[in-house]
């Protein structure tokens, strides 16, 4: 078993409601209880918008593949809202959910563009690096070692 950390994040429509429905899916859907990082606000990352995000990791037990976690993840997100994450330039817009991971556990995969772990992004992006140190203070890069400091 390896532990997954999961971003979920939304920045419209009932934000809260689209994360907790997003948590109870991916629950169900990798057959565990996930760890839950207390919520974030913060301003869309790579793009202009009126509106804030809320942002959550949690913590969840996988046992199976990085490959098939993604493909599980993306069809919960899927399920909320089938809406593109980008517009026609290629440009990010806002989204009622959006489901990223992060890491599972010290495992490392590249395999561009379809899945890279630890998630290329993450240091750059409080809403992952805060919620992530607020759920598993120890949590060490598995590239760098490097703590979330």
């Amino acid at each position: 078993m390896s532990t997954a950390y999961i971003g979920i994040g939304s920045n419209i429509g009932d934000r809260l409601a689209q994360i907790e429905l997003a948590v109870a899916l991916i629950e169900s859907a990798l057959d565990c209880r996930a760890r839950i990082s207390p919520a974030i606000e913060t301003e869309p990352w790579g793009f202009v918008s009126a509106h804030p995000f809320l942002n959550i990791v949690i913590a969840a037990e996988w046992n199976g593949s990085a490959h098939t976690l993604l493909q599980k993840l993306k069809t919960v997100e899927r399920s909320i809202d089938a809406s593109p994450h980008r517009d026609l330039s290629g440009a990010y817009i806002d989204r009622r959910i959006d489901i990223d991971l992060i890491a599972l556990g010290d495992k490392i995969v590249n395999d561009p563009p379809t899945l890279t772990l630890p998630h290329p992004r993450m240091l750059e992006r409080e809403f992952v690096t805060t919620p992530l140190k607020a759920l598993d203070p120890q949590w060490r890069h598995p590239l760098t070692g490097q703590p979330l400091d």
